[in-house]
């Protein structure tokens, strides 16, 4: 008997949200069935966007159960990681362009109690990350530049989650393989046939809100079949 594949993780993005709803937008998502709470952290500097702090995630984190990620889209992450610690973050994204000393940023995060992920943007080869992955939970591989979103997938970077998904079996470690931005029904399949497991969801989730809990099955379904739906992204 072959073994079970792994469940495909679906996250969702805060950022198509209504943020003078933000409790109650991650109880719906709660409600439909996502595994976790993809809070998109950017400063205006790092990423042309400002979002939310940490004392927003705060505010949010008693009203749900779900599970909570910031990726931290900031330049020098370090003197805030306690902060997103303390706000009830399990998991802390940052950026290898962002950090001047990635071994010691990602270490701290772990020191912290927290998963220690990792993201790399389009342009960047995964040399940046090949001789951290023992302190890595989650390699995140963005498929369009951060800083928006309602952006369209960049195809171009299937063949850089196939080669992700090599590095991370070959270091004999459980490292989640994430992808983000412009994931929907009609990108989740060849995402997840790329090698991905983990799927950052924002506009396609939000589009109708009344139907969060179908959109949600179905991606699961789709990124467990590796197949395309006609829909939009």
């Amino acid at each position: 008997m072959q073994p079970t594949a792994p469940r495909p993780s679906i996250v969702a993005s805060i950022l198509p949200a209504d943020f003078s709803r933000l409790g109650e937008e991650c109880a719906a998502l709660e409600a439909a069935g996502v595994d976790r709470v993809h809070w998109d952290v950017m400063d205006g500097s790092f990423v042309p966007n400002l979002t939310v702090g940490p004392d927003v995630i705060a505010c949010v984190r008693q009203r749900v159960r779900l599970g909570f990620e910031a990726h931290l889209m900031v330049e020098r992450p370090e003197p805030m990681l306690g902060r997103w610690a303390a706000a009830g973050c399990e998991t802390a994204i940052v950026h290898a362009e962002a950090c001047a000393h990635l071994h010691r940023t990602l270490a701290t995060i772990r020191e912290l109690g927290m998963r220690a992920g990792v993201a790399l943007n389009p342009a960047t080869p995964l040399d940046a990350v090949a001789h951290v992955l023992d302190l890595v939970d989650l390699l995140l591989v963005m498929t369009v530049d951060p800083g928006f979103g309602g952006q369209a997938y960049l195809a171009s970077m299937e063949p850089k989650i196939t080669a992700a998904r090599a590095l991370l079996d070959a270091s004999g470690r459980e490292i989640a393989l994430e992808v983000d931005g412009g994931i929907g029904r009609g990108t989740i399949g060849p995402a997840a046939r790329a090698g991905a497991d983990t799927f950052c969801v924002g506009s396609a989730l939000f589009r109708e809100r009344g139907a969060m809990a179908a959109e949600v099955s179905a991606l699961r379904r789709l990124a467990a079949a590796g197949e395309v739906s006609g829909a939009a992204a």
